[in-house]
């Protein structure tokens, strides 16, 4: 509202609150929730009846707190019954290992994710320590703030949009992302990692070519989610490039990564690869830590390994809720018990469904395999 873009949005589209969800589940999602719900799907039927093809939505949350947690869902939940096959796009903030702003974030997350899993159809997962240290590594920012790092999201959101926006060779639209990416309803948690991530005063001695960007994003470092890509394996992985970028050159650092040991795909899966390539180069934010680059390329990949963060989250709650730890203020805010342990269950599953999917394909598998 009061910031340098303030121009960019209808003022009667900018939707606050006065009150807070105390970082409380129940209170996003029952108390304050309601109030504001309908007011909210009210402006986005203004903005979807604007519209002459109505692709999907994206929608941007963080899970830990009480907002993005309880009001998010709440949200998915109802463009679920309002707008029902339009596919839903989010990208997630998810408590970070080492860094916590708050106590009950392994509850939010856990209530949280039990409805992700139902309502959208990608979800791209973050987080905030693994962003940190990228600003810290590659651009040395000592002390990065929220905007670094959500500059550094928006590159990821900006490249997956491009294609819409922009003409290029090989152009994927957000429908297309699905088709590729998921390979069973469930399985929709994606790791993103995007390159080159480079400060504008050491972008002139580098020459950044498309192998390289193209090893840069597969390495651990990139991610933007806490968990190593190489203690899983990956079903699928979807990289744009943009910029001064021919599809000949991609093919072929393509072929390199595929012969490297570190990168492994699960046996059922053994193409893999899904490539987009737009002619825009990247733009940058006026003042912002990234150069200005001639191509980047910006990867998001289903990876087994993002069980790991689940499986963390999920240790923590079972620590909390073991001595059933601050449950009453949700109990307190409208929320039955019951809900806690179908939330938990849930994500049991989905660990179990990971565990699955990347275990050898054995006869059973095999039959699914088939069919899709």
């Amino acid at each position: 509202r009061t910031g340098t873009y303030r121009q960019l949005f209808h003022p009667e589209q900018l939707i606050s609150g006065k009150e807070d969800a105390a970082n409380n589940f129940a209170r996003g999602h029952y108390t304050v929730g309601k109030e504001i719900v309908d007011l909210c799907l009210d402006r986005v039927r203004k903005l979807a009846d604007n519209c002459t093809g109505l692709q999907g939505f994206l929608v941007f949350n963080a899970v830990g707190g009480g907002t993005g947690s309880g009001l998010g869902s709440l949200l998915l939940e109802r463009l679920s019954v309002d707008y029902g096959k339009k596919s839903k796009l989010g990208f997630t903030i998810y408590p970070s290992p080492q860094v916590s702003t708050a106590v009950v974030e392994p509850y939010n997350s856990v209530l949280s994710t039990h409805s992700l899993l139902e309502h959208t159809d990608v979800a791209v997962l973050l987080d905030n320590e693994a962003i940190y240290d990228i600003c810290r590594r590659s651009l040395d920012i000592e002390r990065p703030t929220y905007t670094n790092l959500n500059r550094l999201i928006s590159q990821v959101i900006s490249s997956l949009t491009t294609s819409l926006r922009f003409d290029g060779a090989i152009n994927v639209d957000i429908t297309e992302f699905q088709t590729n990416l998921v390979p069973y309803p469930r399985i929709h948690f994606m790791l993103s990692s995007y390159a080159p991530v480079i400060s504008a005063a050491k972008a002139y001695h580098e020459q950044l070519s498309i192998p390289e960007i193209t090893n840069a994003v597969f390495e651990p470092a990139s991610m933007m989610a806490k968990c190593d890509p190489r203690h899983g394996k990956y079903m699928a992985c979807c990289l744009m490039y943009r910029g001064d970028v021919v599809p000949k050159d991609v093919n072929a650092a393509v072929g390199t990564i595929k012969t490297k040991r570190t990168v492994q795909f699960v046996d059922w899966c053994p193409t893999g690869f899904k490539c987009g390539i737009n002619y825009q180069p990247p733009t940058v934010v006026p003042g912002g830590d990234l150069a200005k680059v001639q191509r980047a390329v910006c990867m998001i990949s289903n990876n087994t390994a993002v069980a790991e963060v689940f499986s963390r989250i999920d240790h923590k709650f079972d620590l909390m809720y073991s001595k059933r730890a601050f449950v009453h203020w949700y109990v307190g805010e409208g929320m039955e018990e019951g809900e806690f342990s179908e939330a938990r269950e849930d994500l049991a599953a989905l660990e179990k469904d990971y565990e699955e999917v990347g275990a050898e394909g054995g006869d059973d598998e095999e039959d699914e395999g088939e069919e899709y």
